[in-house]
């Protein structure tokens, strides 16, 4: 729910940037569809900062376009109406409570390109953006979504976690996996600077790095927190510990908020 807030006025300038696919700009586009939001069409020299001189806007207009990745001329993405003020709770994808899981719970959702932490209890503790698989990678020729299903992670490494497969053509791979979790196989979650607003990892769930390190070093539990990937949530309840309602039932995609990145 929105509150009455300012209009966003939005700043041109920065640098020149390349052409990107379409498909890049798909979250955004269609997000935008919806009457809180107008879609903004990237401008030649426009950058996150030159659009959003304020920090704590540019970093939940990125949050909600599910990007970490620079602007380039012709991409769409979608910024609220009324923006000052809001905060991330408002634009939260998953319900703020649903029926206490019994165990740490992580939620993935490739749809949504949303990932959501939830206590024992059953409350949204965080949530943020990720990128899951593609459907087909080329350079090993392959599909390579991230499988559905009910998992438990078995391992963890630290911010030197990295990859030893990925690049193909490196052999022993050293793609950075900062903060990785492994929940099915060779398959983990890891922080990554290459969100771009729609799936395109081999396989992994890419989300912000500082995430990925607020949930391998103070949320999974080794052997106990179960993952969550593309499958039905227990059901929302109300009174979500003093979180305001958030917009996850209006849509596959939230609506507005930031006070505070206290979390971060």
């Amino acid at each position: 729910m929105f509150k009455q807030l300012a209009v966003l006025t939005l700043f041109a300038g920065g640098i020149a940037l390349g052409w990107v696919p379409p498909a890049a700009a798909a979250f955004g586009a269609e997000l935008c569809k919806q009457k809180e939001y107008q879609c903004v069409k990237v401008k030649k020299g426009q950058s996150w900062s030159s659009l959003f001189a304020n920090g704590r806007q540019r970093e939940l207009v990125m949050r909600l376009n599910r990007m970490n990745t620079r602007l380039r001329p012709g991409q769409v993405i979608a910024v609220p109406k009324k923006l000052s003020g809001l905060d991330l709770d408002d634009i939260a994808p998953f319900p703020q409570a649903i029926e206490a899981p019994q165990r740490s719970t992580l939620v993935v959702d490739q749809k949504k390109l949303a990932w959501g932490a939830y206590s024992p209890e059953g409350r949204l503790l965080k949530w943020g953006p990720m990128s899951g698989g593609k459907k087909w990678c080329a350079d090993i020729k392959e599909k390579c979504h991230t499988p559905a299903g009910k998992y438990t992670v078995f391992r963890k490494e630290g911010a030197d976690c990295k990859s030893s497969s990925f690049p193909v053509d490196k052999p022993g791979g050293g793609a950075p996996m900062p903060y990785c979790v492994f929940f099915n196989g060779g398959i983990a979650f890891h922080g990554s600077d290459s969100l771009p607003g729609y799936n395109a990892s081999h396989g992994c769930v890419r989300m912000y790095t500082e995430d990925a390190r607020w949930l391998n070093t103070r949320f999974i539990e080794m052997g106990r927190t179960q993952v969550l990937v593309d499958k039905n949530l227990p059901k929302a309840r109300s009174g979500g510990a003093g979180a305001p309602n958030s917009a996850w039932n209006l849509g596959s995609q939230g609506q507005g908020g930031i006070e505070g990145f206290a979390w971060h």
